[in-house]
């Protein structure tokens, strides 16, 4: 990395397949732990190699910055966020454009992957790292944003004003429940996506913001399956295709 060393986790398509197509995992708020393995585990089941870095590099490794308690236990995941948010505000626009091309470098250039495309999917904060993936890299082809906040802002740096030079095909899966992405940004999003001539699904799923992270209280297992189900369409439409 520009600044240092990052952790990741590399997960791999099944060995018969040969090198697979890349994608790059983006974790939560909550860091680099089992959960995000066991999620990207099952991507790479599907013919991927996935890598999952420590966003949160400069901050500490991924065992120091883990959850000592359950979150799934009351009040366990609301005592553990605030931390983890000011690690979030640390990482600036400025700092993931260093970051950003040294993670796809990084999922290229391993012997596992094959070919320049990559797709890329993120979970809450790092569904809008994922978006500006897309819009630094033309090679990304593949994009899928999951219980994501704050894709859309007043501000000049809003993670959806990257889409005009963005290249991939979108699939979103907002939280209902989320302050952080009310129903007129996920509008506004989808006409962002439009303008930019972008094929793009752009869907709200039932539940609270980090439903897919099964290790929190926020879990719902609907609608992590039905995330599963839209990711794998994505990359096998733009992706696995090529």
């Amino acid at each position: 990395m520009p600044d240092g060393d990052a952790e990741a986790y590399l997960a791999t398509a099944p060995s018969a397949a040969g090198p697979a197509p890349g994608v790059l995992f983006v974790i939560d708020a909550i860091g680099l732990r089992p959960r995000i393995e066991e999620m990207a585990d099952r991507i790479a089941s599907w013919g991927y190699t996935v890598l999952a870095p420590n966003v949160f590099h400069r901050d500490g490794t991924a065992a120091e910055l883990a959850p000592s308690t359950d979150l799934r236990e009351p009040g366990a995941r609301e005592a553990f966020m605030p931390g983890a948010m000011e690690r979030v505000k640390g990482l600036t626009t400025d700092l993931l454009a260093r970051d950003l091309p040294a993670y796809l470098s990084a999922l290229r250039s391993r012997p596992e992957t094959a070919g320049e495309a990559v797709g890329v999917t993120g979970y809450c904060m790092g569904a809008r790292i994922a978006v500006r993936a897309a819009g630094m890299d033309p090679d990304v082809v593949a994009v899928g944003g999951w219980h994501g906040g704050g894709l859309v802002t007043d501000g000049p740096d809003s993670p959806h004003l990257t889409l005009a030079t963005a290249r991939a095909a979108f699939a979103f899966g907002h939280a209902s429940d989320d302050r952080s992405m009310p129903p007129e940004a996920v509008a506004a999003l989808g006409a962002a996506m439009a303008e930019a001539g972008l094929a793009a699904v752009n869907e709200v799923f039932p539940g609270p913001h980090g439903y897919s992270m099964a290790d929190t209280s926020m879990y719902d297992e609907e609608s992590t399956e039905r995330h599963f189900e839209s990711l794998r369409t994505l990359l096998g439409s733009a992706l696995a295709a090529r």
